[in-house]
């Protein structure tokens, strides 16, 4: 065992491996459901997401 912890390659593979599973971690277990919800309908939304609708006088004017 620390054979393998010596030699440079096998250790710059473990420090992958755990950045790797980290990474993993904080994607999956770091975030609620309702974030990848909101996150999967951001290509179909008309305007900003999370802002109030403006009025109409404030509306952009949009051509074609």
């Amino acid at each position: 065992m620390i054979e393998m912890l010596t030699d440079p390659r096998s250790l710059i593979t473990l420090i992958s491996f755990i950045t790797f599973a980290g990474i993993l971690w904080w994607t999956y277990v770091g975030h609620k459901p309702a974030d990848f919800t909101h996150a999967e309908m951001i290509p179909f939304a008309d305007g900003d997401i999370g802002q109030p609708a403006a009025d109409s006088s404030d509306k952009e004017v949009r051509h074609g």
